[in-house]
């Protein structure tokens, strides 16, 4: 699943913006890894991101993916999802959204929800911390499998 070519270009001026207001460098490695998972909507896991930067960027390392990954869910760019199966899949979409999960093929595709985003917190949770948002992973059978 493609992102269209006007929001992977807004996707990485933002993240060209931060590299600037913290200072980092917005190596060529650190660019291709973002722009692998601003690209897609289908939230690779860090081996897939890795094979596919790698045909581009031959000189990658895996620890330089994680590590890029790691700063990037850091600096607010990528959020980490970690489905069911252990593998941490990475996602660019940081507006506001949902997720459903196939518990058989493991596709994550993102939704919309006013319901979900506003759920009431339990009282509970506010004496733990404050509360700054609301995800939800909805999980079943995706189309495809169920067909």
């Amino acid at each position: 699943m493609a992102v269209s070519d006007q929001e992977v270009r807004e996707r990485m001026d933002a993240f060209m913006q931060m590299c600037r207001r913290s200072g980092l460098r917005a190596t060529h490695q650190r660019r291709e890894v973002f722009r692998e998972v601003a690209r897609t909507e289908e939230h690779p896991d860090v081996e897939t991101i890795y094979r596919r930067v790698r045909k581009r960027v031959p000189t990658v390392s895996l620890d330089t993916v994680y590590r890029t990954l790691s700063l990037l869910e850091e600096k607010g760019l990528l959020c980490r999802l970690e489905p069911f199966s252990g593998r941490a899949r990475f996602d660019a979409n940081t507006d506001s959204h949902h997720h459903f999960i196939c518990t058989r093929c493991g596709r994550v595709r993102d939704f919309a929800s006013e319901q979900l985003d506003d759920l009431s917190v339990p009282r509970e949770l506010r004496s733990w911390g404050d509360v700054r948002s609301v995800h939800v992973q909805v999980r079943g059978i995706c189309a495809k499998c169920r067909g």
